[in-house]
């Protein structure tokens, strides 16, 4: 018995990981990995804003866009940078020594994000950039704290400010709520010069770039789904086949 609860503590350990990093109270989302427009709209978001300094070497153009039906000629001629070919990885020309000491270190290729931190975390963390005049690039963020990565949503989004004291922003970040001042992450941070997108254009910009990363992170997922489904319902129409003949076999033992 003891080893079955110790197996189930270490299976539910990574949802309670994703549901909270870091004493962060993360926000949830459900991704659509069937919603095609969102998944088009983000690999675009991706491409023109992601892709300055972060590469996708484990996907390929072509393959993205046939599995969100992108028609190729259009994925030539608005997703692919400089002079790619469509068949090849989602790379960049920055040089990683270059990166490295532009920014402390090279940035992340963001293939397997997803899969790493989770959706909720990667949405979470691309709404929290704060301005920081401490920091190098002017912003810190909740979820990542010292990030060493400029806010390439900020002009979407607008800049951000936080205007708690370190308590209050400490019981804010955690979900917590401070019984003098009821304070909570969405009332520390206010927008103070507003961006191109309301709240609501931007949080579903940030959701489907976080559908994109959900996806690129497991492209044959659904596929997997659909397979794993007709493999059930094969193994149970065979059950009762295997139970009828085993019932046949054993009728003149018993």
């Amino acid at each position: 018995m003891k080893k079955y609860l110790i197996a189930l503590m270490m299976v539910l350990l990574p949802v309670s990981v994703q549901a909270s990093v870091g004493g962060v109270q993360l926000d949830s989302i459900e991704v659509d990995l069937e919603n095609q427009a969102s998944l088009q709209r983000g690999m675009g978001t991706f491409v023109n804003r992601c892709m300055g300094c972060h590469s996708a070497d484990y996907q390929r153009y072509e393959r993205a866009a046939i599995d969100l039906e992108i028609p190729t000629e259009l994925a030539e001629q608005y997703l692919l940078l400089g002079d790619q070919k469509v068949g090849e990885q989602m790379r960049i020309a920055m040089d990683k020594g270059d990166a490295a000491n532009w920014f402390g270190n090279p940035p992340p290729d963001l293939s397997l994000e997803a899969r790493l931190r989770g959706p909720d975390w990667i949405y979470t963390y691309l709404r929290s950039f704060y301005q920081d005049e401490s920091r190098p690039w002017g912003v810190n963020n909740v979820v990542f704290k010292d990030v060493g990565m400029p806010n390439v949503l900020q002009d979407l989004q607008g800049l951000q400010v936080n205007h708690c004291t370190a308590e209050e922003f400490a019981h804010a970040a955690s979900g917590e709520i401070d019984p003098l001042t009821n304070t909570r992450m969405s009332k520390c941070l206010t927008v103070a010069d507003s961006g191109s997108q309301t709240v609501e254009e931007f949080d579903k910009t940030v959701y489907d770039l976080t559908n994109f990363l959900t996806y690129m992170g497991e492209p044959y997922r659904l596929e997997s789904e659909r397979i794993g489904t007709k493999v059930l319902i094969f193994l149970f129409i065979f059950f009762l086949f295997a139970f009828a003949l085993k019932k046949e076999y054993w009728k003149d033992v018993h």
